[in-house]
């Protein structure tokens, strides 16, 4: 569904990324994982185009995304849940749904099966709510662009440890709908019973690849790699 080749990508002057390869199946999940600063959310912005690419290639579902803009990226069936949430806080929760809504079986009742707690708080401001419950929401918002393609950088990032809880279930949840998901986030114990292939960053190059299973048998890429 997703192939990265060889990607390479700048801010400006400054390159931050010279060789990075990954792919997603379709209804996969795959970890992309690195100690922080190593390009994990550089790459991500590379899929959207927000940076810009020195070479290398992006292909979904066999079409190259060079050049098109970041809408144009999205309506191709990629959305992002970004680090930091960045919900609209002034809008309600409802409002912050409808607002990216696009045709398909992700709509407004759906959103509130998964997540009951916005259905709860529909009437509320966004920036009233609780960090998890924003999480929650941002979730909820890439949900509603009917993707084919859900991304999820820091996917709970700064969250107590129990709705820490609450989102790696609807996460799993998610899973059984078939839909691909790409993940990153630094509690490798929950994101190694979801994904089920990993690939690690390291200052801008993809130096490994390979099952769960395969990086939970060898804990000495968790300490080279993750600092573990």
């Amino acid at each position: 569904m997703l192939r990265v080749e060889r990607l390479a990508a700048a801010y400006g002057t400054t390159q931050v990324l010279f060789d990075v390869s990954l792919e997603v199946a379709p209804g996969a999940v795959v970890g992309l994982l690195g100690r922080n600063g190593m390009g994990k959310t550089t790459l991500i912005r590379s899929l959207f185009n927000l940076t810009r690419r020195q070479g290398g290639s992006v292909t979904f579902e066999g079409e190259d995304l060079a050049g098109q803009p970041p809408h144009e990226v999205a309506r191709r069936g990629l959305a992002l849940v970004p680090e930091g949430r960045q919900i609209f806080p002034n809008l309600s929760v409802e409002e912050n749904l409808v607002a990216t809504a696009r045709p398909g079986d992700w709509r407004l009742a759906r959103v509130f099966e998964l997540f009951p707690r916005l259905a709860e708080r529909k009437r509320n401001p966004g920036g009233s709510l609780s960090g998890g419950e924003q999480q929650m929401l941002a979730i909820g918002r890439a949900l509603m662009t009917n993707p084919r393609l859900l991304i999820l950088d820091e996917a709970t990032e700064g969250l107590a440890p129990a709705v820490r809880g609450e989102i790696w279930q609807r996460i799993r949840a998610l899973r059984e709908t078939g839909i691909s998901i790409l993940l990153v986030d630094p509690h490798l114990g929950h994101l190694l019973q979801i994904s089920d292939s990993n690939v690690i960053v390291e200052n801008g190059h993809s130096v490994w690849h390979g099952s769960s299973a395969e990086l939970q048998a060898v804990p000495e890429l968790q300490r080279r790699y993750l600092a573990i």
